[in-house]
């Protein structure tokens, strides 16, 4: 990997992550938002994700700066998944293929390990972006389905594909109430 570190995000870094999301953004389907979110809008839901205690990583090149960010929120709002995250990844352009996508996903996949969550979710924006579906495989998640023409993007229908990794023992063993970080009910 090019990075030569990951470390947590601050709010120092929002310009860069700003502008990587922007990127995103505009020119890809790995969100479904259409309009890139200002720098104020990135602190709030940086802040809402850390409040909640919930992993946030940059990636940074040698020179310090930040290439790539990953944090993990909650699946869905209900308390029921309250043990289920979903993943987010986003990569400067520069920094695509050089493996710092596969380094921030094994280190948020280790933080979720030790705050005792069950399962990770990666909601992957369009079939077609392999090199998201190719790291997430890599890393032991399965595929558990497509939602078809899910999306509306670039004057297109876009597929939305889910993949999931069990983590602590995933389904077969019950959560420990005690190391929970989350704030859903």
């Amino acid at each position: 990997m090019s990075a030569s570190t990951i470390r947590n995000a601050a709010p120092s870094d929002i310009p860069a992550i700003t502008r990587i999301y922007e990127e995103a953004v505009l020119h890809g389907t790995a969100t479904y938002e259409l309009v890139p979110p200002d720098e104020t809008e990135m602190a709030t839901r940086m802040a809402n994700t850390l409040r909640q205690d919930y992993p946030y990583f940059v990636a940074c090149d040698q020179d310090g700066t930040v290439i790539g960010y990953a944090y993990a929120g909650p699946f869905r709002a209900r308390p029921a998944y309250r043990w289920t995250v979903e993943d987010s990844i986003y990569l400067a352009p520069e920094a695509k293929g050089r493996g710092v996508g596969t380094a921030l996903l094994r280190r948020l996949l280790d933080a979720c390990q030790d705050k005792g969550f069950r399962q990770m979710i990666a909601v992957i924006g369009g079939a077609d972006n392999q090199p998201s579906i190719k790291v997430h495989a890599k890393l032991g998640f399965t595929h558990i389905g497509i939602f078809e023409g899910s999306g509306f993007k670039f004057g297109r229908w876009i597929d939305t594909v889910f993949m999931q990794f069990a983590l602590n023992g995933g389904k077969d063993t019950l959560p420990d109430e005690t190391v929970y970080p989350g704030t859903l009910t």
